[in-house]
């Protein structure tokens, strides 16, 4: 479902995209959640790890891959919460969520530009 929600993306945002992996888990690592100071497990259902795309630099290049993490464990049970959604839909939103990162856009921002449509 990950990787479906990816490919449905328009191939113009997926090339401007670059190179991003994304990885399915069940639960984001303690270390993780403890550097991003969340202490339940069960509210993590995505995370961006990388350079956002503003700053990477062709002169120095990061030298790790950027990441997608989807954790299952969460994603499943907010699914059992959001009658109005499906699966595949939450996980598109994460996908869409953690791509924003990745081109560098912060929280607040993907929340004003979703409250626009």
């Amino acid at each position: 479902m990950a990787e479906a929600a990816y490919l449905g993306l328009p191939e113009n945002f997926r090339r401007a995209a670059g190179r991003i992996d994304i990885h399915v888990r069940d639960f984001a690592e303690a270390d993780v959640l403890a550097d991003l100071g969340i202490r339940d497990r069960w509210e993590l259902t995505g995370l961006y790890q990388g350079i956002p795309l503003i700053h990477d630099s062709v002169t120095f290049p990061s030298p790790d891959s950027p990441r997608i993490f989807l954790y299952r464990q969460p994603l499943l049970a907010e699914i059992k919460t959001r009658p109005d959604v499906t699966l595949e839909e939450l996980i598109e939103h994460v996908v869409i969520h953690e791509l924003g990162h990745h081109f560098g856009w912060s929280d607040e921002e993907m929340h004003q530009l979703l409250e626009e449509d």
